[in-house]
């Protein structure tokens, strides 16, 4: 498989990462990079490393807890859905950084990265907003989802593509279903 190509589905996993959680793709990253941390993350490799390792760490216990009962389900929903195009544009960039590829512009990995991100999330949020709560099962498949996602970015590129693909794929039935469900509604 061409090198360009295996680049695209690492940003492209780590971009749907981004999709499911904010802060706990980023610290993935960090930690997976144990000698250069968030060097290679545009924005936060300017940040401290220990302040954004405290940052991120907090914030992540937040999602994961949070995310268990409804309030917090509704405050990491409305968090997630505006910054998810931001962080899928970053974590992006940074697997393409990561990965050594030179594929430019990297303006274009970015908004494709962070596109991906949002259409993941803003679905789980009709979802969220139709079922009024996600299911604790859907929550820990997710935080599962996203730690893997990062981790096959970096380590199995083609495989986590290949999820991040399929999860778009995913995404767009479960969109037009929402939507058949919404216009029914609708009408009663």
């Amino acid at each position: 498989m061409s090198i360009a190509i295996v680049g695209l589905l690492a940003a492209l996993s780590a971009a749907a990462a981004a999709g499911m959680r904010i802060a706990l793709p980023l610290l993935a990253i960090g930690l997976l990079q144990s000698d250069s941390l968030w060097y290679n993350v545009p924005l936060l490799s300017a940040i401290h490393p220990p302040v954004l390792l405290g940052i991120l760490t907090s914030w992540s216990l937040f999602e994961l807890f949070g995310s268990k009962k409804l309030l917090g389900q509704r405050v990491n929903q409305l968090l997630q859905l505006i910054l998810s195009p931001v962080v899928g544009g970053l974590m992006a960039i940074t697997a393409i950084k990561i990965s050594s590829v030179d594929l430019q512009p990297l303006w274009i990995v970015a908004t494709v990265g962070g596109l991906l991100a949002f259409v993941l999330k803003l679905v789980q949020v009709g979802w969220f907003f139709r079922l009024q709560g996600l299911p604790l099962w859907v929550i820990f498949l997710e935080d599962a989802l996203c730690v893997f996602l990062v981790f096959f970015a970096f380590n199995a590129p083609e495989q986590g593509g290949l999820i991040a693909m399929f999860l778009l794929w995913l995404s767009v039935r479960s969109s037009g279903e929402w939507y058949r469900w919404y216009k029914s509604a609708k009408k009663g």
